[in-house]
C-alpha cells in the first residue's frame, strides 16, 4: 500500500460521523482538563486511555491524540485570566498573559494564544513528518551531562525572565525548587531523603498541589486586597486585530515552533521547557521593552513552544518507543494497549500508524482552534465577576484539583503549605515560576547528575570534553557572569574601550 492510501484510510477513520463526534469530545475534554488547575494533559490522556479500551485502534489513536492536544491549550485559558496556569506547561504564557488580562485584553491575549497554540501544533506536526530521523538522532547525542546541565539552563532562563530586573532573585527561587524536589525516594539507590519519617513525604513532592499552592494562592489573597479590588474591564477586540499581530510574528512561531520540537523531541524535558525556552528566546532577540508588563509577543512565542513540543514529544515515540514528556509516556502505554509498537520496526510492522497519528494531529489542531477560541467567548467573563464570588469557587477549585491527583488529604495539606510560601514569595518579590520548574526538572537533574558521576568514577571532567555539555556551560555562564559586579564593571569598561577604537 502506498502512502496516498494510509492517508486515504486516516480520513474516512477521522471523518466518519463516530470519528468526528469522537475528535469534538475528546478535545473538549483536553481543554477543560487543560483549563482547570490540577487536571493535566497527563491525567487527561491516562483517563481516556482506560475509556478507549473497547475502540478499534485508529478510533483510540484519534480519542488520545485529541485530548492530548486539547489539553496543552487549554492551559492557557486559566494562565491568561487568573495567573493560574491550567498545566504546569503554561506558566511562562502568565507571565505576559495576565497582565495583559487586567489591561482589559483577555479576549485578545486568548485568541492570541489559541492561535499561537495551533500554529505551534502544526509546526510540530511537520516535523514529525519531514524530521523524526534528524531530531532522534540529534536527542540521542544527550547523554547524562547534557541532561543535568540543561535542567540547570532551564532553571537559569526561568529566573532570568520571571524576576522584573533581579535575576538573582529568580535564580535563588529555582535552585530552592531543585532542593525541594529532592525530597522523597532518590531515583538512583531507591533511599528516602528528607522525609523526616513521614510516610507520605517519601513517595515525593507531587507538582500539582505545589502549582496550585504557588499561583492560586496569592491570586486569592490579592483579590481581597481592597487596592487591588476591582472588576476588570473586558474590552473587545476583533479577529483581524490577533491574526495581524500573528503576521507580525511569523519569525517569532517559526523560531519558537523549532525550539519547542527540539525540546519535545528530548526525553524528559517536555512542553514546560519549550514554553521558557521560546520566550526566552523572543524576549534576548525582540526590541520590545514592556516585558513582564503584559508582551503580546510574550504570549505568542509561549505558546507556540509549549504546543510545538507536543509534536517533539511524539517523534521519540513513533522512531524509538521513548517518549519525550509525561503525557507522551502514557499515550505510549495506550499505543502498546491497542497493538501498535512504536520504534525502530514501526514502519516496517504498522506503516499506516504514521499517517493516522499526523492525520488526526492535523484534524485535532483544527479542532482545538475552532472550540477554543468559541469557549474563550465564555471563559472572559469570568473577569467580571465580582472578587466575593469568584474567588470562594476558585479556591474550591483549588483544593478539589489538589484531591484528585491521588485522592489524599495530605496533597491538600501540601497546597495549604505551599500556598503559605507562595503568598510570602510574593511579598519578597521572588518570583514563583522557577520554584515550579525547579520542582519539574529536579529529579531529572539529580538522576542524570549522579549517573554522570558514577559512570566517570566521580570525575567531573566529562562536562568540559563533551561539545554540547561545554556549550551550555558557557551559555549558562554568560547568563549567570553578568550578575557579579566585578564582571559587570569589566564588561561595560571593555565595551567602552571598544566603543571608542571604532
Amino acid at each position: 500500500m502506498t502512502a496516498f492510501t494510509y492517508i486515504l484510510t486516516a480520513l474516512k477513520v477521522v471523518l466518519s460521523p463516530i470519528g468526528i463526534i469522537s475528535l469534538f469530545l475528546s478535545v473538549l475534554l483536553g481543554l477543560i482538563f487543560g483549563m482547570l488547575p490540577g487536571l493535566t494533559a497527563t491525567m487527561a490522556v491516562a483517563l481516556l486511555t482506560g475509556l478507549t479500551y473497547s475502540f478499534n485502534g485508529p478510533q483510540a489513536v484519534l480519542i488520545l491524540i485529541g485530548v492530548y492536544i486539547g489539553a496543552i491549550s487549554g492551559g492557557c485559558q486559566s494562565a491568561v485570566l487568573l495567573n493560574i496556569p491550567g498545566t504546569p506547561a503554561s506558566a511562562a504564557t502568565a507571565v505576559e498573559g495576565f497582565p495583559l488580562a487586567r489591561q482589559g485584553k483577555a479576549g485578545l491575549a486568548i485568541f492570541v494564544s489559541n492561535a499561537a497554540s495551533f500554529f505551534g501544533t502544526m509546526l510540530g506536526i511537520i516535523c514529525v513528518v519531514l524530521f523524526t530521523p534528524l531530531l532522534t538522532r540529534a536527542a540521542l547525542k544527550f547523554n547524562s551531562q547534557e541532561m543535568f546541565l540543561l535542567t540547570v539552563f532551564g532553571v537559569v532562563i526561568c529566573g532570568n525572565l520571571t524576576s522584573g530586573g533581579r535575576p538573582v532573585k529568580g535564580w535563588i527561587s529555582g535552585f530552592v525548587g531543585l532542593l525541594i524536589s529532592q525530597v522523597g525516594l532518590d531515583t538512583v539507590n531507591s533511599m528516602a531523603r528528607y522525609s523526616f519519617g513521614i510516610l507520605n513525604l517519601t513517595a515525593g513532592i507531587s507538582l500539582l498541589p505545589v502549582m496550585i499552592g504557588l499561583f492560586g494562592f496569592p491570586e486569592i489573597v490579592d483579590a481581597f486586597n481592597p487596592e487591588t479590588r476591582t472588576i476588570i474591564p473586558v474590552s473587545k477586540f476583533s479577529a483581524k486585530e490577533g491574526l495581524r499581530i500573528m503576521r507580525r510574528n511569523i519569525i517569532n512561531v517559526i523560531r519558537s515552533g523549532l525550539l519547542g520540537v527540539t525540546m519535545g523531541a528530548i526525553p524528559g524535558v517536555g512542553e514546560d521547557t519549550g514554553g521558557w525556552l521560546s520566550y526566552w528566546a523572543e524576549k534576548r532577540f525582540s526590541k520590545k521593552t514592556g516585558w513582564g508588563k503584559g508582551e503580546i509577543n510574550g504570549v505568542v512565542s509561549a505558546e507556540t513552544g509549549n504546543n510545538a513540543a507536543v509534536g517533539g514529544a511524539i517523534i521519540p515515540v513513533l522512531s524509538l518507543a521513548i517518549p519525550g514528556s509525561a503525557p507522551a509516556a502514557v499515550l505510549l502505554a495506550a499505543f502498546w494497549m491497542h497493538g501498535y509498537r512504536p520504534g525502530p520496526l514501526l514502519m516496517q510492522e504498522t506503516p499506516e500508524f504514521l499517517y493516522y497519528v499526523v492525520v488526526f494531529m492535523v484534524f485535532s489542531a483544527f479542532m482545538m482552534w475552532l472550540l477554543a477560541s468559541n469557549i474563550s467567548r465564555f471563559t472572559v467573563k469570568i473577569l467580571q465577576i465580582k472578587n466575593e464570588i469568584l474567588m470562594p469557587i476558585i479556591f474550591v477549585c483549588c483544593v478539589i484539583g489538589a484531591f484528585v491527583v491521588s485522592n489524599r488529604m495530605f496533597d491538600v495539606k501540601l497546597m495549604f503549605v505551599f500556598g503559605i510560601l507562595g503568598i510570602i514569595m510574593r511579598q519578597l518579590k521572588y518570583p514563583a515560576a522557577p520554584f515550579l520548574l525547579g520542582i519539574i526538572l529536579g529529579n531529572m537533574a539529580d538522576e542524570n547528575l549522579r549517573r554522570a558521576l558514577i559512570l566517570n568514577k566521580g570525575s567531573i571532567t566529562s562536562f568540559f570534553t563533551r561539545p554540547i555539555s561545554l556549550f551550555f556551560i558557557v551559555f549558562i555562564l554568560a547568563l549567570l557572569l553578568p550578575q557579579f559586579p566585578i564582571v559587570a564593571k569589566l564588561s561595560k569598561r571593555i565595551t567602552q574601550k571598544w566603543g571608542r577604537k571604532n
